[in-house]
C-alpha cells in the first residue's frame, strides 16, 4: 500500500474547505482504482492535514494530479498555499475498523 498526506497551512475556511472536501473531492477520489481510504483532519490554527492510502502506487499518483486539479479549481481562495506532500509506501499498519 501507499499513502500521501498532504499539510495545508493558512487555511482561510477550515469548516467550508471540509465541506467542499467532503461533496467534491472525496467522491472523485475514491473512484480511482487501488482506493482504500481517505481522512481531512482539521488540526487547528488554520492546518489542515490530508492522508489518502491505495492499494498501488500508480492509484497514489492518481491520487496526487487530482488533489492538485480539484484544490486549483475549487478550493484555491480557502488554501492559499501550497501543501507539504510526503508520499510513500505503507510498511507497517493497524486498524480497528472493519
Amino acid at each position: 500500500m501507499f499513502a500521501t498526506v498532504r499539510r495545508y497551512e493558512g487555511v482561510t475556511n477550515p469548516s467550508e474547505a471540509g465541506r467542499l472536501v467532503n461533496e467534491g473531492f472525496l467522491p472523485l477520489i475514491s473512484q480511482i482504482p487501488g482506493f482504500v481510504a481517505y481522512y481531512w483532519v482539521d488540526a487547528g490554527s488554520g492546518v489542515m492535514i490530508s492522508t489518502s492510502v491505495f492499494q498501488d502506487k500508480s492509484g497514489a499518483e492518481e491520487s496526487n494530479k487530482r488533489a492538485a486539479g480539484f484544490v486549483r479549481e475549487k478550493l484555491a481562495p480557502l488554501l492559499p498555499n501550497p501543501p507539504q506532500i510526503t508520499a510513500g509506501e505503507v510498511v507497517a499498519q493497524g486498524s480497528s475498523l472493519n
